[in-house]
């Protein structure tokens, strides 16, 4: 009779240390059907508890204009998300540090329910999110993810006394510029007050005209520009900052064609202006991303960068004139 091998007789040892791996792979799957499982359960909350809050902010969107790009701004902010993701996700460490937030957001929530404020109940839900997202991921997961959870912000409606505060000046601004640009191309243009008079032509530049609307759009899609393009932070600092003179401008732009149209085609053509003035609504936010862009091109062949383990020109690489001396070449060289 045959006696049994050694791999046999050592086979019981193999199957013991290959159990721990598998019970260590069940339970990091475990672990994270249970996060997303958490995960789950915990939006839903979110949602039910914030449900007339989102509402509220949908009826805005839909019956005020200068709001529209209210349902924009999650689809940017999922986008932020994915092109500011890490090679490696973030591993998922609950902090307990966001059981606080949670709950300031809770009271801040209250009490914009009771003074009846939706800015401030549009806060809390951004307190609460971010809340959220430390108690299940903990920091690492927040610092990836708090870009997005801020561009939330730009749905939510500006205070009314903001509103009102900008409105005005945006209108006697928009005003000055309108009429220098048709006095610059020859007309008889004039402002009095919000008021621009050419000849026997009057446009009144009413609130809807100030591009409040436009330059709220604008400033979101510049953020989102500038949290998504791969450029030195000056330059996306730059981007940012001048969102709000570009909005301006072509804003400026659109009011001066306008009036142009209501002095040359009179009242007879009321069909034309309205076309015109439509039309330059409409292509007002294309002619603002393309400056932004053109703005985005001049900041790359103006800032070149540059390595600092590399000089300039490769002149590590290249031979040096025979003008330098040892030691002036060696200054130049040398790696700052």
């Amino acid at each position: 009779m045959l006696a049994p091998s050694t791999p046999l007789a050592t086979s019981p040892t193999l199957y013991t240390a290959a159990a721990p791996r598998s019970a260590q792979g069940e339970a990091v799957l475990g672990a994270r059907h249970i996060s997303w499982l958490t995960i789950a359960i915990l939006g839903a909350a979110f949602t039910w508890c914030f449900w007339p809050t989102f509402q509220g902010l949908v009826y805005r969107w839909i019956h005020q204009p200068r709001y529209s790009h209210g349902f924009l701004v999650p689809l940017f902010a999922a986008g932020v998300l994915w092109a500011r993701r890490p090679k490696e996700l973030p591993r998922w460490e609950p902090s307990a540090w966001g059981l606080p937030m949670m709950v300031a957001a809770t009271l801040l929530r209250f009490l914009a329910v009771r003074m009846d404020n939706q800015p401030l109940d549009g806060v809390s839900l951004l307190a609460m999110l971010a809340g959220l997202v430390l108690l299940v991921g903990g920091r690492r997961v927040l610092g990836w993810t708090w870009p997005a959870i801020a561009f939330i912000a730009f749905m939510i409606p500006l205070p009314f006394f903001i509103e009102m505060a900008l409105t005005y000046p945006l209108q006697t601004l928009v005003t000055s510029i309108s009429t220098f640009a048709l006095q610059t191309i020859g007309l008889p243009a004039l402002a009095d007050g919000n008021i621009i008079t050419i000849g026997q032509t009057r446009l009144a530049i009413v609130e809807s005209c100030s591009g409040l609307g436009m330059l709220m759009t604008f400033f979101a899609l510049a953020v989102a520009v500038a949290l998504i393009v791969k450029a030195p932070r000056g330059d996306r600092w730059v981007i940012v900052a001048s969102a709000v003179p570009i909005g301006i401008f072509a804003n400026a732009i659109r009011v001066t064609i306008t009036a142009w149209a209501y002095h040359v085609f009179g009242a007879e053509g009321e069909s034309v202006r309205a076309w015109i003035h439509d039309l330059a609504g409409w292509l007002m936010m294309p002619l603002a991303l393309a400056l932004m862009w053109l703005e985005l091109k001049y900041l790359g062949w103006l800032f070149v960068p540059v390595n600092r383990h590399d000089p300039v020109l490769g002149l590590r690489n290249v031979a040096l004139p025979n003008v330098l001396s040892n030691a002036q070449a060696a200054r130049l060289v040398k790696t700052p």
